[in-house]
């Protein structure tokens, strides 16, 4: 199965929730990119502290949604801080909900979601401290391991990951989705 799947991340993000991710897609035979408005390495975070850089494949203003058939956001707390700003991330992940194409994120990745104003109306979980920016943004936020609204797949933290990769599998094998929105 030729599937291509960006993982958007910056410094800061949490490093089980790229790794495990990546190499469960990689696993499945699909082709994962490293994606990030920052070119070279990117430094991952490990529960309390630094760990390993990782190389960037392409930077966003490299690629498009077009470019890929999925989208996955690991967590981390500086990671989408980050990237909620950034207006070119905004594009990018707004893209992927427009083309109806599947997106994953964990974690504290939503903060970035919010931002590209892709939630409102939509059934999704996140780490628990996120739960009044979602209900404010208009989704609907429950405490599940894993939640599945159209090709939108949401894990809460690190402990969801094995339910969060088969379902990020599941979707992205799926493909499209009429009904995912933006």
């Amino acid at each position: 199965m030729n599937k291509k799947v960006a993982i958007l991340a910056t410094d800061g993000f949490e490093e089980v929730e790229l790794t495990s991710p990546k190499e469960a897609m990689e696993d499945e035979g699909f082709e994962v990119h490293i994606v990030s408005p920052k070119k070279g390495k990117i430094k991952a975070w490990d529960k309390t502290d630094w760990s390993k850089e990782y190389n960037v494949d392409k930077t966003v203003g490299e690629v498009s949604a077009k470019d890929y058939n999925a989208l996955m956001l690991p967590g981390g707390v500086m990671n989408p801080d980050n990237l909620r700003t950034d207006k070119e991330v905004q594009k990018f992940v707004k893209d992927f909900f427009e083309q109806k194409k599947p997106v994953a994120a964990i974690c504290h990745a939503p903060w970035t979601l919010i931002s590209a104003g892709v939630v409102e109306g939509r059934t999704m979980t996140s780490y628990h401290t996120l739960k009044d920016d979602l209900v404010n943004a208009g989704a609907n936020w429950v405490d599940k391991e894993v939640v599945v609204d159209e090709g939108f797949v949401t894990s809460r933290n690190p402990d969801d990951l094995p339910a969060f990769n088969s379902k990020l599998i599941e979707e992205v094998k799926e493909g499209k989705h009429e009904d995912q929105h933006a």
